[in-house]
């Protein structure tokens, strides 16, 4: 059992008692503090009023759904690493849960290691953010620990992933990424078939607030391979 396990508190935000007993009993096992709520709104008290180190919830939750309370939480500047289950397939539906602020998703039914799997590397994110290095390509700097980005003077407002998506491409300048590497470093997991839709259509969000005000485009479409960014050739 991991030690640092004893200390982390998980909130589970979900209104199917089965389940929540399943992931109690799973969590629990693995030496976390677990408690839950069963509706959108006492889950938003609850995490409110008792910081959690992560949040499991769900998508469909009577009162007030999933996306609203991850979109009400970070709104009161919550950062707890949050999980979010959804028995949809639709890629609007994680699009959608990821916009809202959410940093993972498992698509029900899951298997309980995959989740406890999911729930540790959250965990571990949230506890090593530090000693990372600003990150400069062109006239674009990121500073991964304070987590703002600016092109030139302007500042870049955005949102958690499209900020992931970028330290990815600035961790790779002028290499060409593929979709299922670029989904490994966001959303650790690879894509096929429609799903990589979603890694375009988050390039597609960067893009429009990393090439704005007429400057010259860094992020490029490499048909058949997938993206790539590189500093402006009147750049340096």
């Amino acid at each position: 059992m991991p030690d640092s396990a004893h200390h982390h508190s998980i909130l589970i935000i979900e209104d199917n008692s089965r389940l929540v007993a399943m992931l109690d009993r799973a969590l629990r096992e693995q030496g976390y503090h677990v408690r839950s709520a069963r509706d959108g709104d006492a889950g938003l008290e609850s995490a409110l009023e008792n910081a959690a180190d992560l949040i499991i919830l769900d998508v469909g939750l009577p009162r007030r759904n999933g996306f609203d309370v991850v979109k009400e939480l970070r709104r009161h500047g919550i950062r707890t690493p949050m999980l979010m289950l959804t028995a949809r397939r639709e890629v609007a539906d994680r699009v959608t849960g990821l916009e809202a602020g959410a940093d993972d998703y498992l698509i029900k039914p899951f298997d309980v290691d995959e989740l406890v799997a999911r729930v540790r590397a959250l965990l571990r994110r949230a506890a090593t953010p530090e000693r990372a290095p600003i990150l400069r390509v062109g006239d674009v700097v990121l500073d991964p620990v304070a987590r703002t980005a600016e092109r030139g003077t302007r500042p870049l407002a955005l949102t958690q992933r499209e900020f992931e998506l970028l330290e990815c491409f600035m961790r790779h300048p002028s290499q060409p990424l593929g979709r299922n590497a670029i989904a490994r470093y966001v959303w650790h997991e690879t894509v096929e078939g429609g799903d990589s839709n979603i890694v375009d259509v988050y390039v597609a969000y960067l893009r429009k607030k990393l090439d704005a005000d007429g400057e010259e485009p860094m992020l490029h479409t490499l048909r058949g391979v997938g993206y790539m960014l590189r500093a402006p050739a009147t750049h340096g």
